[in-house]
């Protein structure tokens, strides 16, 4: 079954890292959003049913989607993927209810041991 994917970062090497991270067994439909308006809007078009965010964004950043995304109780996961690697970052996401918290830049074998770990691989 393919999973409606959404990556959600406004620089393009990241958006492209996480896309090579992903495991290639794993069958995806990849949206890709530059900041969190976008990621949003495809949250909310029901476009996607997870979600790599970013947090530090233009427009709108990663905690703002987070606190939408719980506001109106959508059912995307989300695993925020970020180099904010302060403790009250990681804190704060997993309150707004984020799935897991990866430090950037991704390491595909860490991505697949998150992905593993919930049941999602």
């Amino acid at each position: 079954m393919t999973i409606p994917l959404l990556i959600c970062d406004d620089s393009s090497m990241a958006r492209k890292q996480v896309a090579r991270s992903l495991p290639a067994e794993w069958d995806v439909d990849i949206t890709y959003a530059v900041n969190g308006v976008e990621g949003i809007a495809a949250v909310r078009e029901g476009k996607v049913e997870m979600v790599f965010l970013d947090l530090t964004m233009p427009e709108m950043d990663g905690y703002e989607v987070l606190e939408l995304i719980k506001q109106e109780k959508h059912k995307a996961i989300v695993i925020v993927i970020s180099g904010d690697i302060q403790p009250e970052a990681r804190e704060r996401v997993m309150k707004l209810g984020a799935l897991e918290f990866i430090k950037k830049p991704i390491n595909k074998e860490k991505l697949e041991d998150v992905l593993r770990t919930y049941g999602l691989l």
